[in-house]
């Protein structure tokens, strides 16, 4: 099973379908609102079994290399999930994702995480490049890019499907050089 300790207290993991299902329901639940507005897959989990069929899906991929899907575990508390996913093998690219129970949200846990995902998205996965992609008003996410020092790279037009509508959208990178010169530092 991978797991890996990003911090003493935060570490991620392979899904475990039957127990991380109920404790990933309850977090969307409790603020499915703001999740689905950013994230539209969050209208499909309404119950356990859909989180546990994404879960399971998440595994396979992971078996097959296709994609990380980890769940975030802070002080032994299932806390959210981040994805490295959308292998791309012609410029050795993925993209990363996030989402942080609101219980969680505000204490650097997230900007721990997406480096804990970049070392091994660089280093296991042998990626060249990760990126991120966030609304232009989803100030949480863009700032989580900038904290770990992302590199601003292009704004598309309506480039991201909203719950009420299309929403511009920055792309940020990270290139493999950069972020092993960064960790010399």
């Amino acid at each position: 099973m991978l797991t890996y300790q990003v911090t003493p207290r935060i570490e991620l993991r392979e899904p475990l379908p039957q127990s991380d299902a109920p404790a990933l329901l309850a977090l969307l639940t409790a603020n499915r609102a703001q999740y689905q507005y950013y994230l539209s897959w969050v209208v499909k989990i309404q119950t356990v079994a859909d989180e546990q069929r994404f879960l399971t899906s998440a595994q396979a991929q992971l078996q097959q290399a296709q994609a990380l899907n980890l769940v975030i575990v802070v002080e032994q508390r299932v806390a959210g999930m981040v994805s490295c996913d959308h292998f791309d093998d012609s410029d050795h690219s993925a993209n990363v994702g996030y989402w942080l129970g609101r219980p969680f949200q505000g204490r650097g846990v997230m900007t721990a995480v997406v480096r804990g995902v970049c070392d091994l998205g660089f280093n296991q996965y042998r990626r060249q490049y990760l990126r991120i992609r966030a609304a232009v008003d989803n100030q949480a996410s863009n700032a989580v890019a900038q904290r770990v020092g992302f590199d601003f790279l292009i704004q598309h037009p309506d480039g991201q499907h909203l719950l009420d509508g299309n929403h511009d959208e920055n792309v940020y990178q990270m290139s493999a050089v950069d972020w092993l010169a960064s960790r010399r530092k």
